[in-house]
């Protein structure tokens, strides 16, 4: 159904939730578990891999979901079998492998906003012991926003992406594999919908009339406004990670796998953060992540018995400068000492990760089996950040207002300068913010299945996972906005089963699951020293929260050639303790008994497909239907903040030649153009809302060799 990113997998896997967040980081969470995060560092509460191989940051998945045979998403707490610790869940995509004969496909694909995607492999075996596979992907064109107040548009795909494996099998117990990926991102950044103006300083209101005038968008998914003049709004973000897998059988039992992998990313791009025409307020994002991985499991696979023990390290690093300008906003006359218009994040992180772990699974009858796994994890964080002055206006300002702070007894001992950093601590001091973080977990799962006849599984498992502690990646005015986040752990408890029905024509499956949630990570304000400053930005721990819900899917083969399937989700998130936060509008307030944000209480996912002879070739015809319903995307319960229920239809149909070397497939997404949006949020001056996509249409054309 036109999956090419994580998020896409939103439509056809209830449960999954994908936000944009403006920064071109996607952020994740599964039943609920998700963790709001826009900087190159973000870490996912849904652990990412390739092939098992992990994509430590957020940032770095864009490319994951490419010539792919198929796609595994876990739910719940992870990291005793393989990879990460996690709290959410974890995404494997696995990616298509070299064949054992030539093969070869080219696709073209043509859509609304002429848009022109291409995609092709080349497959096959170069010797008795080696094979290969290339696959390349372009996704250009299709500028499907619109201004609203101009004759402009915006938001074309300008991306390219690859991947190369090699296969080796030297000998029947040897195996290597040796994979090269990558992607360009050069596309636009989407632009934002304006919904709302609340100035962030109202007594400054006459400074800005403009904003206050600007009308707001209409609701319409296209319909949006920006400002790129002298600053186009668009990417430079590049990406590429190498991975060696070797096997070693020693003997039919037992077998030693190792991961081996380099990843690195560099990131350039630009986003305009008011959602209007008026350059009112911009940032320009620069940085570079780096991932060095190993994994080394032991493996023995018995008649009654499998078991893996095994070991990884990661040694992760991230530097991320972030330009911010917000020359005609209220925020600019905060400081009473003059305007405070330009400035930028200056932030350095660096992870290191050991962990050991395993697992046994054991068959205690024929149809009861049992599996214990416990991982044993140290991660270890340092880093060094402030936030720096971006002109001179900004130092002139900064600096007369830090000496009113001080005292006549205690002025700075020189003025503020260009690059300065200008976070400071309780007395005053401007300096670079440098801390460490060293945390320790086990995480571990238990789980009882019985399957008294085929196809038929009833399942009982506890577990706990976690998320290791960051540093945040903010602009910061006081040091302590920069104190790092413990990490996060979910306790869950869940029962589940599956079962056929009326002669296997339908089976059902669902689960019940309960979640403990301590120290959930969270974006949100604090108060800061010097207490004159009031409440900031920063990212905080909710100390005890819950999630309860169930899932139910039925499948069904009622004839020939028709197959359906709906599935549903239902969460119930709350906030256990007193956790005082700050609403949009900064007023303080006890989130207690509050529903989590990004986390719609019920989620459904329909699909159908028939697929018949028609003329010597083969015809299918398919639908999905994604529902979600209400959320909000903070704390505070304001209706600002509200991202209201939505249902998509698509649509497809296509047909096939009898030998398969012929495809061609029309499609239609968002068939009612349902307007809906995933994320809004209040800055500066403005808020805005992130529209998901119009209705579009295309046909795609494939050819196999």
């Amino acid at each position: 159904m036109g999956i090419t990113d994580v998020a896409d997998l939103v439509r056809v896997t209830p449960g999954l939730s994908a936000v944009e967040s403006g920064a071109s980081v996607p952020v994740y969470s599964l039943r609920g578990v998700g963790f709001f995060d826009t900087s190159i560092a973000a870490r996912p509460t849904v652990s990412i891999y390739q092939d098992e191989v992990p994509l430590p940051f957020s940032i770095m998945t864009s490319g994951a979901s490419f010539d792919l045979q198929r796609v595994e998403v876990l739910k719940g707490p992870q990291g005793t079998l393989f990879g990460q610790n996690s709290t959410g869940g974890a995404i494997n995509y696995i990616a298509n492998r070299p064949s054992d004969i030539f093969e070869a496909g080219v696709t073209l694909d043509y859509s609304s906003y002429d848009r022109v995607q291409a995609e092709g492999y080349v497959s096959g075996p170069v010797s008795d012991t080696l094979g290969m596979r290339l696959a390349l992907r372009t996704d250009q064109g299709g500028d499907w926003q619109r201004s609203y107040t101009r004759d402009d548009a915006h938001g074309a795909r300008r991306y390219l992406q690859g991947r190369f494996i090699a296969d080796w099998h030297p000998s029947d117990r040897v195996g290597l594999s040796f994979t090269l990926s990558g992607f360009q991102d050069q596309s636009d950044t989407q632009a934002a919908q304006l919904t709302n103006v609340i100035l962030q300083r109202p007594v400054s209101g006459p400074q800005v009339p403009l904003i206050i005038a600007y009308p707001t968008s209409p609701m319409d998914a296209r319909s949006a406004d920006w400002n790129d003049a002298g600053f186009p709004l668009e990417r430079d973000n590049t990406f590429y990670q190498a991975a060696i897998r070797g096997e070693y059988w020693i003997n039919d039992n037992l077998r030693i796998v190792s991961l081996t992998s380099y990843a690195d990313m560099d990131v350039h791009q630009r986003v305009d953060l008011d959602a209007t025409s008026i350059a009112a307020a911009f940032t320009e994002n620069r940085g570079a992540a780096t991932s060095v991985a190993q994994e080394l499991r032991l493996i023995g696979e018995y008649d009654r018995l499998n078991w893996v023990v095994g070991a990884s390290y990661a040694d992760d690093k991230v530097s991320q400068i972030d330009d911010y300008s917000i020359p005609y906003t209220t925020g600019t006359f905060s400081i009473p000492t003059g305007r405070f218009s330009r400035f930028s994040l200056d932030s350095d992180q660096a992870f290191e990760t050991t962990a050991l772990f395993g697992n046994v699974e054991y068959e205690l009858t024929e149809t009861l089996t049992a599996s214990l796994g416990a991982r044993y994890t140290q991660a270890d964080l340092s880093y060094v950040a402030c936030s720096r002055v971006g002109n001179q206006e900004t130092a002139n300002t900064l600096t007369a207002f830090f000496n009113i702070l001080r005292g006549p007894t205690r002025p700075l001992p020189s003025a503020l300068q260009i690059g300065d950093c200008l976070t400071v601590d309780a007395t005053t001091t401007p300096g670079q913010v440098t801390g460490e973080l060293n945390e320790d977990s086990v995480s571990w799962r238990v789980n009882l299945s019985w399957s008294p006849a085929p196809r038929t599984l009833f399942y009982a498992n506890a577990s706990q996972g976690y998320k290791a502690g960051s540093g945040p990646v903010l602009p910061a005015l006081a040091s302590n906005q920069l104190s790092p986040v413990v990490q996060e752990s979910v306790l869950a408890y869940e029962l589940g089963f599956r079962v056929p029905f009326y002669n296997n024509m339908f089976d059902a499956s669902g689960a019940v699951f309960y979640y403990d949630y301590a120290d959930k990570q969270l974006k949100s304000r604090t108060l800061v020293e010097p207490a004159v400053l009031g409440a900031l930005e920063a990212i905080v721990n909710v100390p005890e929260s819950r999630i309860q819900g169930a899932e139910l899917q039925i499948n069904a083969r009622p004839m020939d050639g028709l197959t359906f399937s709906i599935t549903g989700t239902y969460i119930d998130s709350e906030v256990t303790s007193d956790f005082i936060g700050y609403t949009v509008l900064g007023v303080q307030d006890d989130f207690q008994g509050e529903a989590f944000p990004y986390t719609p209480e019920l989620q459904v996912v329909a699909n159908a497909r028939y697929d018949w002879r028609v003329g010597g070739m083969d015809a299918f015809i398919s639908t999905n239907v994604n529902y979600r319903s209400e959320t909000v995307a903070g704390f505070g319960q304001n209706p600002v903040l509200e991202i209201d229920s939505y249902a998509t239809v698509d649509l497809q149909g296509g047909v096939t030649t009898a030998n398969g070397d012929w495809q061609v497939v029309a499609y239609v997404h968002n068939l009612t153009d349902e307007y809906y949006w995933t994320n809004v949020a209040r800055l500066n001056d403005t808020v805005r809302r992130y529209s998901g996509m119009s209705r579009t249409m295309g046909v795609r054309l494939t050819r196999t060799f």
